[in-house]
């Protein structure tokens, strides 16, 4: 019981987080469940959490969705599940967190690389990349997020078209993971724990975000999304 209630709480925390501010709930929700979870379950368990945190936000923020932007990232992520599913055992993952900070980094503060990235970056890219390492690492939907600020103006419009794209993100985790022997039913008590949690998550987090000025929040998004980036690259030096 003291461990349902642990990640419970857990799983209610980050997802407010991430009601608030459209990501870091998920980042930070993985060290914790290292710490009570068996290694070959942490990814597959985070996966649906988080799919049952950004899904109700999408419901809850429904009317903010971009659903033009849907379509094009939709067949990207198709796209990558298929080539990273085959991929999942034998690609390396040393230096995929050093590829996305850096990524994350030049799009935010470099108006060349920016400019230039304009001429490649899409929807369909971002969604085959996105959710493709999405099954192999954590951190990937500071990715979308980064193009969502610079093109939408209206920070509910961003975090809740962020959050359908990290919902597609995530279901595309599901069948994968039970191809390689993930039952669902083994572990539903503390799914089910998790679930409950993310979507009450939600349902505060969203209600808090309406609070916070539009202006405000895009600054404070930048600054988060910097020290991230800075985080995953100084990590991959540090421990390799």
């Amino acid at each position: 019981m003291a461990l349902d209630v642990i990640l419970f709480l857990s799983s209610l925390i980050t997802s407010i987080i991430s009601g608030v501010l459209g990501f870091g709930g998920g980042l930070l929700l993985l060290p914790i469940l290292s710490l009570y979870l068996p290694p070959s379950i942490i990814i597959p368990i985070h996966g649906l959490t988080q799919l049952a945190s950004n899904s109700s936000r999408v419901i809850f923020s429904f009317k903010n969705v971009h659903w033009k932007l849907l379509p094009r990232f939709l067949i990207g992520s198709i796209i990558g599940v298929f080539v990273f599913g085959f991929l999942i055992a034998s690609l390396p993952v040393t230096y995929i967190p050093l590829a996305i900070g850096s990524y994350i980094l030049l799009n935010m503060w470099s108006i060349r690389f920016s400019t230039l990235l304009r001429r490649y970056e899409n929807y369909y890219l971002i969604g085959f990349v996105q959710t493709g390492l999405g099954l192999l690492v954590g951190a990937t939907g500071p990715l979308s997020l980064s193009i969502l600020t610079k093109e939408l103006d209206n920070k509910d419009e961003v975090i809740a078209t962020s959050a359908i794209f990290m919902s597609i993100s995530h279901l595309a985790k599901v069948p994968v993971f039970m191809l390689l022997g993930f039952s669902l039913i083994a572990h539903i008590h503390i799914i089910v724990y998790m679930v409950l949690g993310s979507i009450i998550g939600s349902f505060i987090g969203v209600r808090l975000r309406k609070k916070t000025n539009n202006d405000s929040w895009f600054s404070i998004i930048k600054i988060l999304l910097t020290l991230l980036a800075l985080k995953m690259i100084i990590g991959v030096f540090f421990e390799y």
